[in-house]
């Protein structure tokens, strides 16, 4: 199997040489302070996952399973300039934006009996199909339209070949492992590829790659073939919004230069020094919040090392972000554009939650 750099081990060479972008150790320490009291509750766990999220799935199932990689497979590019020009789904009497409308259009198809999920059924779906099923309750379409396609077809064609058109194949040839289903998914499907290089190093984050094993993780709620003893050596999902929020909670910092270009709404280029700082810096960021946590609680007689990782950090930050939208609106996100599928489109896929 081919290596694939760390995304941890990208992370701290990052932040070791970062220019504008730094990691402020003691605001760490103070947002570990602050998560002290909710990290041991039920909602900080994976529970949280299904129960505070209305569409994603109830059961722990192949069914489920497949929607996971089906949705985390088309997880980017939800950006649109204009709040009233979003693209838009509604289902069962809401109307959802983003990550969210992707997850409604799922659920809305399979309650219509398209099965969407199935690998023989995206592998063929023509563009037209694609573009019905993903229809938006606006005038906005959902973006990259043809490069959805392409990728469906792609990945449902690979799952066809290799794994038997079932993603929890996948999964149980990772046997109870993280970082082998990791490697399984950056092998075997391109799209997940998300590297860089900064200082002359190849360096990964691995955004949407690491979300599918947690998100896999999750809907089998850490049992049976998801019951991945190393999934602590995982990082948060280095996008725009946990940037954000690390800047709001003052954990990372910009220089001068840097956050005059995000309050000017600079479109970076995916691989940008700037852009790698950012993402770079937030994952040893909050690598560092967890291990502060488990301090924490070591000083308590506690042993949380499996309530406590970077998954379940992350989504805390991301609902933190949406739940504190309007105090975190004059904190600048940094906009770029992605190498994934090597279209140059804007892809702050998180901005329109």
């Amino acid at each position: 199997m081919e290596a694939f750099p760390s995304p941890l081990e990208s992370a701290e060479f990052i932040a070791a040489r970062s220019v504008d972008v730094a990691v402020d150790v003691e605001g760490a320490r103070r947002v570990a302070e602050r998560l002290f009291d909710k990290a041991a509750a039920a909602e900080f766990g994976l529970a949280g996952w299904k129960s505070l999220h209305e569409l994603n799935p109830r059961a722990a199932s192949e069914a489920a399973v497949g929607w996971v990689f089906l949705v985390d497979t088309l997880n980017f590019s939800f950006w649109s300039e204009k709040e009233d020009q979003k693209y838009l789904v509604k289902y069962k009497g809401k109307t959802y934006s983003g990550y969210w409308s992707l997850c409604a259009a799922v659920n809305r198809a399979l309650d219509l009996g398209i099965p969407i999920t199935s690998a023989s059924y995206f592998a063929t779906m023509t563009l037209d199909q694609v573009k019905s099923v993903f229809r938006s309750d606006t005038e906005v379409p959902i973006p990259l339209i043809e490069e959805r396609h392409r990728v469906l077809n792609e990945s449902g064609t690979v799952l066809l070949e290799k794994f038997g058109g079932s993603f929890l194949t996948c999964v149980k040839k990772s046997e109870k492992s993280a970082q082998k289903l990791l490697g399984i998914i950056l092998e075997n499907f391109p799209s997940y590829r998300d590297e860089a290089v900064f200082e002359g190093k190849k360096v990964s984050f691995y955004k949407r790659a690491q979300i599918l094993v947690a998100d896999t993780w999750s809907v089998l709620e850490g049992q049976g073939d998801g019951s991945f003893d190393d999934i602590s050596s995982l990082t948060i999902f280095a996008d725009y919004r946990i940037p954000q929020v690390l800047v709001h909670l003052k954990a990372i910092k910009y220089s001068e230069k840097l956050m005059k270009k995000l309050r000017e709404g600079t479109v970076f280029q995916s691989g940008d020094k700037e852009e790698v700082e950012i993402r770079g810096c937030s994952i040893w960021c909050c690598a560092l919040i967890c291990k502060h946590l488990l301090e924490l609680y070591e000083k308590k007689g506690q042993d949380m090392r499996e309530k406590i990782n970077a998954v379940l950090l992350d989504y805390h930050l991301w609902d933190y972000a949406r739940d504190h939208r309007e105090e975190m609106k004059n904190t600048p996100f940094h906009r770029t554009t992605t190498n994934e599928f090597d279209t140059g489109v804007v892809t702050d896929f998180w901005l329109t939650m």
